[in-house]
């Protein structure tokens, strides 16, 4: 919902939804970056949750599974072809990379 991007915008400290997705772009979040996150999607689907009550929840397949929520969560918001999320480019050198943030389909 635009209140839970307003709660991140102000959760993160960044001026508008520009600079916002830009930092998201960098693929760099801590696990307090995965709270808020979680946390305000939450909030923005209708769940009274605090911060501190996400930072508790479980999920199975750990660590991985609360990258690919955010992942989710970020793509919601910010669009993203569907059919690429996750998708390997081929560099120059013939390895890969992936998109931050691409989530499983």
């Amino acid at each position: 919902t635009l209140g839970a991007l307003a709660e991140l915008e102000s959760a993160f400290g960044d001026d508008d939804m520009l600079a916002l997705a830009a930092r998201f772009e960098k693929g760099r979040l801590s696990a307090r970056d995965c709270v808020k996150i979680i946390a305000a999607g939450l909030r923005g689907a209708g769940c009274a949750v605090t911060d501190d009550e996400v930072a508790l929840m479980r999920v199975n397949g750990g660590a991985a599974e609360y990258v690919d929520i955010v992942a989710r969560l970020l793509n919601a918001t910010f669009g993203g072809d569907d059919q690429q999320a996750g998708a390997a480019t081929v560099r120059e050198d013939g390895g890969e990379t992936r998109a931050p943030f691409a989530g499983r389909a």
